[in-house]
């Protein structure tokens, strides 16, 4: 059971690691193609965040691991592939509660780690990518790594949810963590500046964060941020 479990963990983190590496590569790729000259000087930088995201796709992996052996083997999680299991209108439901979970613990644990000692100890690698890259979405010291990487394996056991959703919001955390960090807005001003906009993060939200640290801390939404007072717009350079 130990051999099967470590096989799945390392499996895992490979396949982090992979989705990582690809779609950070191609905003990377699109950066370089629309912004030339962009990263020149960054390149050091951007070694450490691969180095540190490498780290932290490891960290991911394991739970990730221990889940994927438990719901094929065990049959623990409430991750489920029929079609009729659940009704049809629940399937974009479920994303929905994810996303809406993991935002809320990612505002509050964001929060927490800007506390000036916990920032030194667990925070303060993210913010070393000044201004921040494609590259640096998963820059995380290991301690911060391991508050995101418990949210989405400890949900697979409370909210069911059909395993091409769970697709789904593993790919909306993958490239929002991705653009919001790109140092450029890709989105169209008319959609940020929409009322749409008005509650969704994108690059020009969450880049106010890396230039003042004590603001937008949210991940997907900004609702959390408007009820607690901590929304500041967008990045004055882009607004």
């Amino acid at each position: 059971m130990v051999a099967a479990i470590l096989l799945s963990a390392l499996a895992m983190t490979a396949i982090v690691a992979v989705r990582y590496l690809a779609t950070s590569g191609f905003f990377a790729w699109l950066t370089d193609r629309t912004r030339p000259g962009h990263h020149d000087a960054l390149k050091p930088q951007i070694r450490k965040e691969i180095a540190w995201s490498l780290a932290s796709a490891a960290i991911y992996g394991i739970p990730a691991g221990i889940v994927a052996w438990g719901w094929q083997e065990r049959g623990w999680t409430k991750i489920y592939t029929g079609w009729s299991d659940y009704p049809l209108w629940y399937l974009p439901v479920a994303p929905l509660l994810y996303l809406l979970a993991h935002d809320t613990w990612f505002y509050w644990t964001h929060r927490w780690m800007h506390v000036p000692r916990l920032f030194r100890t667990m925070h303060a690698v993210h913010h070393a990518s000044r201004p921040p890259t494609a590259w640096a979405a998963m820059s995380f010291h290991p301690w911060e790594a391991i508050t995101g990487a418990i949210v989405i394996p400890a949900l697979v056991f409370l909210i069911p949810i059909h395993v091409a959703m769970l697709g789904t919001v593993l790919l909306v955390m993958t490239v929002m963590g991705v653009t919001n960090h790109m140092g450029w807005e890709m989105f169209p001003r008319r959609l940020v500046h929409s009322a749409l906009g008005g509650w969704l993060i994108t690059a020009s939200h969450h880049q106010r964060h890396h230039e003042e640290y004590r603001c937008n801390y949210g991940l997907y939404f900004r609702h959390w941020d408007k009820l607690c007072g901590t929304d500041r717009g967008l990045s004055r350079s882009w607004d």
